[in-house]
């Protein structure tokens, strides 16, 4: 596979007339998207639970694809399939895997969120730079994203993939990071806010929070498996 590839996150939200269906018809529905979310191979997907965590979003699928169409044709699978057609889109954010100009050598803790066993938490979120960062040298920008990476580097309980969505959507990046302890996150960010880099945020919300489950799993606490 290429070592560029595209990352989606995908946030829906439920209608809420879904739940006062037949109980045998929210199964039915809801096991059409499961199957979609489930299809195809060249698409990796994994699916959050945002039950009650976010107005209007339900249901996060984080997915990696090596093109812009599979991930087109995977969504549109998940829309048309039973219960997916009770869900709208709330937050969609598209970003491109490529080499960072300002790591050489990526740690474990950097690599993309793919790979190995998943954690239980995923956040993920858009995020904007100032015009005058890039207008910086490369050296003063350098400078200022080590002191950054060392203290993401003093949190190891935390992965972050950084996906590039310059042209592609309307954040600079497509920021998301993984883990299975929510209040070391938390520290993470806020040591993040004392750093030089900060100065040059212009945007870095909404803030997505998914808690990891099987597809399966999201949709009977959705109520795919009550009984009237």
């Amino acid at each position: 596979m290429s070592d560029r590839r595209f990352v989606h996150a995908l946030a829906l939200g439920l209608d809420p007339a879904w739940r006062r269906m037949p109980s045998a018809e929210r199964c039915r529905t809801a096991e059409e998207l499961i199957a979609a979310v489930n299809a195809q191979p060249e698409v990796t997907t994994h699916a959050y639970s945002m039950v009650g965590l976010r107005a209007g979003a339900d249901l996060l699928l984080w997915s990696l694809a090596p093109s812009l169409e599979s991930l087109e044709e995977k969504s549109a699978a998940v829309l048309r399939s039973g219960m997916g057609r009770w869900m709208s889109v709330s937050h969609s954010f598209l970003g491109l895997i490529q080499a960072s100009q300002y790591v050489k050598k990526p740690t474990p803790q950097e690599q993309s969120l793919f790979s190995g066993e998943r954690s239980r938490y995923l956040i993920v979120y858009p995020f904007t730079k100032a015009t005058d960062w890039y207008l910086l040298s490369r050296d003063a920008r350098q400078g200022i994203m080590n002191e950054h990476m060392r203290i993401g580097h003093d949190f190891q309980e935390v992965r972050q993939l950084l996906a590039n969505s310059f042209g592609l959507d309307d954040m600079d990046f497509l920021v998301a990071y993984e883990t299975d302890d929510l209040p070391k996150f938390s520290e993470l960010v806020r040591a993040l806010r004392e750093t030089d880099s900060r100065r040059s945020t212009v945007r870095d919300t909404p803030i997505l929070v998914g808690v990891h489950r099987p597809i399966a799993e999201i949709t009977a606490l959705l109520g795919a498996n009550e009984t009237n």
